[in-house]
């Protein structure tokens, strides 16, 4: 009697490849299956008044207009003040290029916090065709 001492692993590398061909199948379709829940646009409870809205524009050049008067960037706390004392419930649109440094936006956020405006929003996209 001789012992066979060669195991036979043409089976197994089928089977692991079948495998492999079984996951490299399956987790592109894992990763585009996620649980998450996007919200609904019902219009939150308390929305502003478009009347009640100012728009700043600030263009790749670092140029702010406020409802396309231009204002120097370091004006722009003490022009948003004074709408503000006009119309009480005030909201700031925010429109900045979209090549604009992240560091200018942020300066005009916070000059707008300073001026005391609660409601900022920032206008991310366009629709196309516009």
């Amino acid at each position: 009697m001789t012992t066979l001492s060669e195991l036979n692993v043409t089976p197994l590398l089928d089977l692991a490849f079948v495998l492999l061909i079984i996951f490299m199948i399956t987790t592109p379709l894992m990763e585009k299956s996620s649980k998450l829940v996007l919200p609904t646009n019902k219009g939150a409870e308390g929305a502003v008044e478009a009347s009640q809205v100012e728009t700043i524009s600030i263009d790749k050049d670092a140029l702010v207009t406020i409802d396309k008067t231009p204002v120097p960037i370091a004006q722009v706390r003490e022009a948003i003040a004074a709408l503000k004392t006009s119309r009480p419930t005030l909201a700031v649109q925010i429109r900045a290029h979209k090549e604009l440094s992240v560091q200018k936006l942020m300066d005009v956020m916070d000059a707008v916090k300073e001026a005391g405006i609660t409601k900022i929003g920032i206008v991310s996209t366009v629709p196309e065709g516009q």
